[in-house]
């Protein structure tokens, strides 16, 4: 039996000329003489005239379809064994994907840019499972469980250890990212749950037009329902666009809503969108609809009773997500959903639900504000771009008294007490310009907005009991500035959003490693700390004898 071995396929193919042969048989040569794996079933092959041809290399279409055409070429014919760093190939394969050596390289086909994949859902782990069909076994199962690693769920210990701050937003020096720093994020992992605070803003300035429309107090501005129709419009288009781009966040990187659900500041906003929706319904037009069902209302408060089961729970618990720990201006948000439920389910002619969630904001407001006032677990002062925030002091007092104003059916001493007091935070607040300048533009700028519609919504209620002309100023004073504030927001976020291209950075809170950085050690020298030690000795000893002598 004849061998014949040639380095490339050209050469085999112009030497089965030579010789005259109609097929041809490629097998796999033993890495050492140990070896003896010449039925290796890992080749196909092709015998006539007991002759064997084998090569190095795998055939091209190209190259069978010129067989035989070529010009006879004389050649010397030596035989060559096989390196040992030869790759292997896959083991179950056909002739026709033999053909093709690129469709079994694993280098062209896990190409596909894998940095964001443990934070991907299903869609990202049904790529990588058929990408791992073309690999071997063994990095087919390495790969996998490398994601499956990156969806464990994170201590919230990790949270405090890696992350600092008041809002717990920026990474520590000493850790580091799973994700790159260097690199833009997609959008949707750049998509804050926050984002909803702009909806806020928007929702409120239609409850708050509304009440303009309809109050005695407010009568002599002469204010049209369109206005509240077509905020409230605005209020709904925009409600839909953010909350469907979350829940595109939601399918595509739920790791990264649950990251942030698990965040102990950031599951604060996760009642922003329940509450847009209860101030939605607010703000309905009497044109829509003028009257509401009440199971409309326990739709909306289950998620919101739901959260505060879980969160509430924790303060009273205590251990890491303890109030005194985690206390911080966006915390009211976790309050402000009870006395909006509670304004929604009187104006409904409900009773007994609203006093409950009103009793329940009550409790945790009053423990909240202390805990707030005194700032006892760390001292730490927010920073520039977090001042705007203290302004969510006045949304649950001013909420409050409305809430219960509904409730008792009159703007009572108890209505006036929160509404007393949100004024006074108000106020006290205002004339700090200097406290909320000369910083960088960012999300937080929505919480004006908030604060100052209802502190314009108690001042209406108030001013329909006591009508005098320092109500009806104030009045108008608050709501000129809260429609100016909320005009200056949008065209300032619109332009941060679509021309700078900086509204959403990347969200450095959801990418922390799981486990500590390990620490680095340092080398000292032993002969150096020998002779400071012998140092130390000398001078310890010279002063021992000095007091002997001195005594």
């Amino acid at each position: 039996m004849e061998i014949v071995v040639g380095n490339t396929w050209d050469d085999v193919a112009q030497q089965s000329n030579d010789s005259g042969m109609m097929g041809f048989i490629s097998i796999s040569m033993p890495t050492s003489p140990k070896q003896n794996h010449l039925h290796n079933s890992r080749r196909n092959e092709f015998i006539d005239n007991e002759q064997i041809l084998f090569s190095e290399e795998v055939p091209n279409a190209s190259s069978v379809a010129d067989y035989g055409t070529e010009a006879h070429i004389e050649g010397k014919c030596l035989s060559q064994s096989m390196p040992k760093d030869t790759p292997e190939a896959p083991k179950s394969k056909n002739f026709h994907q033999c053909l093709e050596p690129h469709s079994r390289d694993p280098s062209i086909v896990s190409s596909r840019d894998t940095t964001f994949d443990s934070f991907r859902t299903w869609p990202g782990k049904l790529e990588r499972q058929l990408s791992c069909f073309a690999q071997k076994p063994l990095e087919a199962e390495q790969e996998l469980n490398a994601w499956n690693a990156g969806t464990d769920d994170i201590p919230v210990d990790r949270y405090f250890d890696a992350l600092e701050g008041p809002e717990l937003d920026t990474l520590r020096p000493t850790e580091e990212l799973v994700l790159p720093e260097d690199r833009k994020w997609p959008f949707l992992l750049r998509y804050p749950i926050s984002s909803f605070s702009i909806c806020l803003g928007i929702s409120s300035q239609a409850i708050l037009w509304k009440m303009l429309a309809i109050s005695p107090s407010t009568s002599f501005l002469h204010v049209s329902l369109r206005v509240n129709f077509v905020l409230w419009c605005i209020s709904v288009a925009l409600v839909v666009i953010v909350a469907s781009i979350y829940s595109l966040k939601v399918i595509f990187y739920f790791e990264a809503v649950h990251r942030e659900y698990c965040h102990p500041i950031r599951a604060n906003f996760f009642f922003a969108p329940w509450i847009v929706l209860i101030l939605l319904a607010l703000s309905v037009p009497p044109s829509v609809d003028k009257t509401l069902p009440h199971s409309l209302w326990y739709v909306l408060m289950t998620p919101i009773f739901c959260l505060e089961l879980k969160i509430y729970g924790q303060w009273m618990l205590g251990g890491t997500r303890r109030l005194s720990k985690m206390a911080n201006p966006s915390t009211h948000l976790a309050i402000t959903g009870n006395f909006v439920g509670a304004m929604l389910g009187s104006s409904m002619g409900l009773k007994e639900g609203p006093i409950f969630f009103f009793a329940i904001g009550l409790a945790h407001y009053l423990v909240l504000f202390v805990t707030l006032y005194q700032r006892l677990p760390t001292n730490e002062t927010l920073p520039k771009e977090l001042h705007p925030i203290f302004f969510l002091f006045v949304v649950p007092p001013s909420i409050a008294a409305v809430a219960w104003a509904r409730i008792q059916g009159s703007f009572d001493c108890g209505s006036r007490i929160g509404y007393f007091t949100a004024l006074f935070l108000f106020l006290s607040l205002a004339v700090r310009i200097n406290f909320f300048r000369g910083f960088r533009f960012s999300l937080a700028w929505w919480a004006y907005t908030v604060p100052t519609t209802s502190a314009s919504l108690s001042s209406i209620k108030y001013a329909d009991e006591v009508t005098n002309l320092m109500t009806r100023s104030l009045v108008v004073i608050l709501c000129v500035a809260s429609v100016l504030i909320v005009t200056a927001l949008l065209v300032t976020t619109a332009v941060h959003a679509f021309l700078l291209h900086d509204l959403f950075p990347n969200d450095i809170a959801i990418a922390i490693s799981e486990r500590p950085p390990r620490p680095v050690w340092k080398v000292f020298d032993l002969r150096n700390a020998s002779s400071s030690m012998t140092i130390g000795t000398k001078d310890c000893s010279k002063r021992v004898n000095s007091s002997d002598e001195n005594v």
